[in-house]
């Protein structure tokens, strides 16, 4: 296992770990309020915990090298998860949209309120300490999975401080209604999230190319290297963290054999330190 492997499996027991104290603070919190954007925020964190445990799981998997039965690696594990993960916050989303439509009819009245806030503010000092710790890994290692999971707990902000401002509302104001209309926010935006991770890892999984900048850009360095005289049949795909190249490039069929393999191996050298994480076959076409 690399450092940077190392590096990516800590940040992502952190978001286990933090995900667990958050899980455990809001049910006590919905136990002692009833309030419906804390019961948003609870899912919310409990759906957290499932996706940081996916994602250690999947980058602990992703990390073992290539063996018999998988020559290209684990990467795959990491979309497969992240498939689920999907499926399950729309799904959750379903269910607290549709217990807030119920609700908005006759609003349920609240409870313990400033416990409620002291939770919530929890939340929301671990969730964005956490985020800031991601940030630092994620440029770092450029770890899709990390900065996946630092995106969603980043969306998890609004949650958490709209939940504290519906209890705060409901304690100062008697604006029962407000934690409704949160709690229905916060439904639509983990929908929303849901639909990107899903989509995200469909691609992934159907061997998506990388996206035109990479590929303009690798197609640029391929025809600067020395020694290449030009290039074609350039194709990607994604697994995982990791994107897959094939590149033919044509050089002088009169060099020596050691000549023309060194240049192939200039040339992928300079892919991997463009792209960290890259996976490049480059074939040799004499010319």
């Amino acid at each position: 296992m690399t450092d940077t492997d190392r590096l990516n499996l800590r940040a992502q027991t952190a978001s286990v770990a933090v995900a667990l104290i958050l899980v455990t603070a809001k049910l006590w919190a919905l136990a002692a309020t009833g309030s419906l954007s804390v019961a948003a925020a609870l899912a919310d964190s409990a759906l957290d915990l499932m996706m940081s445990l996916g994602g250690l799981a999947a980058i602990r998997y992703a990390a073992r090298p290539p063996d018999d039965d998988h020559h290209f690696g684990h990467t795959s594990a990491e979309d497969l998860a992240a498939l689920g993960q999907s499926a399950f916050i729309a799904l959750s989303a379903i269910a607290i949209a549709a217990a807030g439509v119920l609700r908005l009819g006759q609003p349920a009245a609240l409870e313990n309120e400033g416990a409620g806030m002291a939770v919530m503010a929890l939340s929301i000092g671990l969730t964005g300490a956490l985020v800031f710790y991601q940030s630092r890994v994620a440029r770092r290692t450029g770890n899709r999975v990390i900065m996946a999971d630092r995106l969603h707990y980043v969306g998890d902000l609004l949650p958490n401080l709209g939940a504290a401002a519906a209890l705060y509302a409901s304690g100062a104001f008697g604006l029962v209604s407000l934690d409704t209309v949160v709690a229905l926010i916060a439904a639509v935006i983990m929908l929303i999230g849901a639909g990107r991770i899903g989509a995200g890892a469909w691609n992934a999984l159907m061997d998506r190319a990388a996206g035109p900048e990479m590929i303009a850009e690798i197609g640029r360095i391929a025809d600067d290297a020395a020694g290449v005289e030009g290039h074609h049949d350039l194709r990607t795909r994604t697994a995982g963290t990791r994107v897959f190249v094939n590149l033919h490039i044509e050089i002088d069929g009169t060099l020596p054999l050691s000549d023309a393999h060194e240049i192939g191996e200039d040339l992928r050298r300079t892919i991997v330190q463009r792209y960290p994480g890259t996976d490049v076959m480059i074939h040799h076409d004499p010319v």
